[in-house]
């Protein structure tokens, strides 16, 4: 799954880390600093469990909703739905997605100046939680609006603060960190997995609503873990890195209210509506990326060797927005075409429609130990970060010229989109796990969070893009659609790998 967002540690309770866990070992004294239980769980701080189980539950709540959240919108009333139309919805999608990310750069901001990461968390997941029962219990457009505002934002808010609780666990020099964070990681697909699964059969059996339901009991049972274990997290996830000056408070309460305000004026008067919607959050991506770009290549605290990584991470961000373009229309176009063109008939049963996400990571909990593997043996002969990112992009444009073959096909094969999956799924591999941490090897002394937020702000100008380019496709233009997508960013990837010695070379000793 993309992204993987780094989503923070709930505590383990001493006696219970988690069902079926067992604490094995307990932490050397001078460890003790972050992990104050002192117990270890399978060798790793026992904190590790708990926020594995509640990533889980997130993940599953998460997808689980997204699952069914574009057939919700597109289906008839009669059929549970909300009867918005099919591009219409798409692009809802793609919009709340990329809007994720872009209010997770406004949860790093309270995380480092306001509440700390642990309470950002905390109150993020409350927020997942009530969007949820929104979804759930809240009739037609104004259960979606909030649902998708609360969950949007919440998601946001444990995008950037995640990574943080789960690598407070370890000292820098660990050994065990990066174990810790696939084990960690893993939590995410398994919930991916589950999530559409579930939610997707609720609501071909009982309809959405018990669906989204099913997500929010997800999240209030990794909500209510990490509430009863919050206590064993280290001390220092519980502090403000940058606290805010309280003169200040007035003047950004006032930014706030005007910032509030004037996106209610622009939806009441129309100027944004849900037909322009995942076009408004590109042009913000954009926007944003420019600014964030200025400000680095025009500081003067940053030195050349700095300045030159910072160069060298423009045609990654611009690969990195490509990819997920095409990747997350899983979301949005290929949820359509499950729902329109495949054959979901298994001896008698429809399979539910959501079910076609379970595949991507279903592939990822197969291959990333195999990838980590070939990785670490292939050691310093790697292939270089940019020559990554080519063969990725690459693999995902690969993925979409593979639908053409069955354009002319009435009833398309279950087996065929999931071999589409398996190719956009080994192209994540190449690119999604090394970009995070491309962006804080990149990252300038003095900017330690800004190339993470740039990278946050590729994938949010991906993901809207996949609701803005739905709007292109129907079952009349698959040729045209799947063909020149695939095309060019087979051609995108290409032009990645054709850069990557002089782009490795503006990365300044970065690999």
């Amino acid at each position: 799954m993309n992204s993987p967002d780094p989503r923070s540690p709930g505590r383990p309770e001493p006696t219970a880390p988690v069902a079926g866990a067992a604490v094995l070992a307990v932490e050397p004294a001078d460890d003790r600093e972050h992990n104050p239980s002192g117990r270890l769980f399978l060798g790793q701080p026992a904190p590790l469990a708990n926020l594995f189980s509640v990533e889980m539950w997130e993940r599953f709540s998460f997808y689980g909703m997204q699952g069914i959240l574009a057939i919700y919108m597109y289906f008839s009333a009669t059929q549970g739905g909300l009867g918005i139309d099919e591009t219409t919805a798409l692009g809802i999608v793609g919009a709340y997605g990329g809007s994720v990310y872009i209010f997770s750069i406004l949860g790093a901001l309270v995380s480092d100046r306001l509440l700390g990461p642990e309470k950002t968390l905390f109150g993020s997941a409350m927020m997942i939680m009530l969007g949820h029962i929104s979804l759930a219990v809240i009739p037609g457009v104004p259960g979606l609006v909030v649902g998708l505002l609360l969950v949007a934002v919440g998601s946001g808010g444990l995008k950037s603060t995640a990574a943080t609780l789960v690598g407070s666990l370890y000292s820098v020099d660990d050994p065990r960190r990066d174990a810790g964070f696939s084990i960690y990681y893993m939590g995410i697909n398994i919930g991916g997995l589950l999530g559409p699964l579930l939610t997707g059969y609720l609501q071909l059996s009982f309809g959405f609503h018990l669906g989204f339901g099913a997500a929010a009991v997800g999240m209030a049972i990794g909500l209510t873990q990490y509430a009863l274990t919050r206590k064993d997290l280290p001390a220092s996830v519980h502090r403000v890195p940058d606290p805010l000056p309280r003169s200040q408070f007035p003047l950004w309460a006032g930014v706030a209210v005007v910032v509030v305000v004037l996106a209610v004026l622009l939806a009441t008067t129309g100027i944004v509506n849900p037909g322009n919607l995942a076009t408004i959050v590109s042009v913000l991506a954009v926007v944003g990326a420019v600014a964030i770009f200025a400000l680095l290549l025009t500081s003067k605290k940053l030195d050349g060797d700095e300045r030159s990584r910072v160069v060298s991470f423009i045609p990654l961000f611009i690969g990195t927005a490509a990819f997920f373009a095409l990747f997350q229309q899983q979301f949005t176009v290929i949820t359509l075409y499950s729902d329109t063109r495949l054959n979901r008939e298994i001896l008698g049963w429809e399979m539910p429609i959501s079910w076609v996400q379970s595949f991507n990571p279903f592939f990822i909990i197969v291959l990333a130990p195999l990838f980590a593997a070939l990785w670490t043996k292939l050691g310093r002969r790697n292939p270089t970060t940019p020559t990554k990112f080519g063969v990725g992009i690459a693999l995902m444009g690969a993925a979409f010229v593979l639908f053409l073959p069955m354009s002319s096909v009435v009833s398309v094969p279950v087996l065929w989109i999931a071999m589409i999956m398996l190719v956009a799924t080994l192209g994540e591999l190449w690119i999604s796990p090394v970009g995070l941490s491309l962006a804080t090897k990149l990252a300038p002394r003095s900017y330690p969070v800004m190339m993470m937020a740039l990278y946050n702000l590729a994938v949010a100008l991906g993901t809207a893009l996949s609701g803005s380019l739905a709007g292109f496709y129907s079952a009349d233009a698959e040729v045209a659609y799947f063909g020149v997508l695939g095309a060019v960013t087979i051609g995108i990837g290409l032009i990645m790998l054709t850069i990557a010695r002089p782009v490795g070379k503006g990365m300044r000793g970065v690999r």
